[in-house]
């Protein structure tokens, strides 16, 4: 049991490392996710052919859709930034003024704050409680499976 604690940990750290190095979009989070299912397929001794259910697998291996841990994983560092004074480095794109700027043609990439906006709604949230760490990191936790 403590080999697949340790193996699903290095493969959460992986991925949320190559999730927070790429934009989001929907296509990222499928592929990441069929990644993490094949891991996972492999960790237990199975193949795709066996037919077994991904919930039952992530169920086995005791650990949480990897879209849920991605979302936990933005509203954690959304926390981390909003506690920030607003002069702090990290902050400075809140201020930037993009109106000016020309943009490509087609529908507009998804912003950092549309899909952090589209996680509170999705967890029923309130920016209202971040001043409260302790209390936002208990609200936006996606706990294993057990």
């Amino acid at each position: 049991m403590a080999e697949g604690k340790v193996l699903s940990d290095c493969y959460y750290a992986s991925f949320v490392i190559w999730h927070r190095m790429l934009g989001y979009k929907q296509s990222h989070a499928q592929k990441m996710s069929v990644a993490v299912m094949r891991m996972l397929y492999w960790m237990c001794g199975n193949t795709r052919k066996d037919n077994v259910r991904n919930e039952y697998i992530r169920t086995k291996k005791d650990v949480a859709s990897i879209e849920e841990k991605m979302r936990e994983n933005r509203l954690r560092w959304f926390g981390h930034v909003r506690c920030r004074p607003t002069d702090a480095p990290v902050r400075r794109e809140e201020r930037i003024n993009l109106g000016q700027v020309k943009r490509a043609q087609g529908r507009p990439k998804k912003t950092w704050m549309e899909v952090i906006q589209q996680d509170i709604e999705a967890k029923c949230l309130s920016e209202g409680i971040l001043l409260d760490r302790n209390g936002w990191r208990k609200l936006i936790h996606v706990p294993d499976p057990s």
